[in-house]
């Protein structure tokens, strides 16, 4: 059950990587808009770095937990 989690966490990140450049592209083409203000274009900038990091939290959570599982930390 422990292994299958670490394999989940790999995934998780496996998916959150190739799904990245997709977020990436919509937000720059939602920052090609001319509605987007100064700060609305900040914050819209930074939805990729908040999904690489949720990414990277999830996947790293999920096989943190199975390693505990197993016993290995």
């Amino acid at each position: 059950m422990g292994l299958g989690k670490v394999l989940e966490g790999f995934i998780v990140i496996t998916v959150g990587v190739n799904l990245a450049p997709t977020v990436a592209n919509q937000v720059a083409a939602a920052t090609a808009n001319t509605n987007v203000t100064a700060a609305a274009a900040t914050m819209l900038n930074l939805t990729v770095l908040f999904f690489a990091i949720g990414v990277m939290t999830a996947g790293i959570g999920i096989g943190v937990g199975g390693l505990q599982e197993i016993g290995l930390l």
